[in-house]
């Protein structure tokens, strides 16, 4: 069987991809792919890997020999699942894969937004310590996370593993429950109460239509004007304007955004347009650790060699 990977750039170039090598009769892969050359590329593939390349019905309706498409990702809105289902391709994805790396990411930059680390070591690399009349000095002060309220909002595996290491760390977690649901699950607490009540929001939903600009003017106002944002979750659950806006007025304390509603983001897009102390940006990597990207590309080497014995347990269509 011959794997094609359209956008290999993804991936760190010291990751192994000796399990798709050894499932596949040949393997070859591309660095990016637009969308004019799809096709060109899959043509002779009997299985597509794709990150985000979109595979839409049009494509796939071009490519009669194509069996597999694997998503290099937990998400699937990159593929058609209905045109993939009606022409007797399998889709699957790789879940699961990040839980560790994103729940480092996320108390990496809390730690960081409230011990101020890199403040404190640049005082001192510009000579800070030795002009101190005392024997310590402090860059910036220093919060704990210990009996802070942490809002989860989206519980799967990663919002789980943050509420763990959350109550490690002595917080008070709360799990919100789905904006709107009728009932409260034992466990949980309203959407609204949960934002109300935190310090830290932290965001770890799928993208969905009733979660797209959950992030907005009014759910922002119920929050504590001390409260930090912390997504790591979809760019989209955010209204980039309403936080900004909140953010210049301190109506909120803090954001944290490792994603934005378009990636790459355009160079004009409005949060990065701005230098704010109470905002920090990062590029989409709290997903990325070289072991999460490892596990990512041996499950796509399981999936592939699981398809060919007939049981494929990551499928989604």
């Amino acid at each position: 069987m011959r794997a094609v990977f359209l956008d290999r750039s993804t991936i760190n170039q010291d990751i192994s991809f000796h399990s798709i090598e050894n499932a596949v009769d040949n393997f070859s892969h591309f660095a990016s792919s637009s969308d004019e050359k799809i096709v060109t590329r899959a043509k002779f593939a009997d299985i597509i890997i794709t990150n985000k390349v979109v595979i839409s019905a049009d494509v796939i309706a071009q490519l009669p020999r194509l069996k597999l498409i694997c998503i290099t990702a937990t998400g699937t809105n990159n593929v058609d699942l209905q045109a993939a289902a009606q022409a007797g391709v399998q889709v699957c994805n790789v879940a699961g894969y990040s839980t560790t790396s994103v729940t480092q990411y996320v108390f990496a930059m809390l730690l960081e937004y409230f011990q101020k680390t890199s403040h404190q070591v640049a005082d001192i690399n510009a000579g800070a310590w030795p002009n101190s009349s005392v024997f310590c000095h402090f860059a910036a002060p220093i919060d704990e996370l210990a009996g802070k309220t942490l809002a989860i909002v989206g519980f799967g595996a990663i919002g789980q593993s943050v509420a763990n290491v959350g109550k490690a760390f002595n917080m008070r977690v709360l799990v919100s429950e789905r904006q709107g649901a009728r009932d409260v699950r034992p466990g949980r607490v309203k959407f609204e109460d949960a934002l109300a009540q935190a310090d830290i929001i932290s965001l770890h939903s799928p993208l969905t239509p009733q979660t797209d600009n959950l992030i907005n003017k009014q759910t922002i106002g119920l929050m504590k004007r001390s409260a930090v944002l912390i997504n790591t979750a979809r760019g989209q659950l955010v209204n980039s304007q309403d936080l900004l806006t909140a953010l210049r007025s301190k109506r909120i304390a803090g954001a944290i955004l490792d994603v934005l509603e378009q990636e790459p983001p355009s160079a004009d897009h409005v949060l990065l347009q701005q230098s704010m102390a109470n905002l920090m940006i990062t590029a989409h990597i709290a997903w990325g650790s070289r072991q999460a990207q490892q596990r990512l590309i041996d499950t796509t080497g399981s999936n592939i060699s699981n398809y060919k014995k007939g049981h494929l347990t990551n499928r989604v269509a």
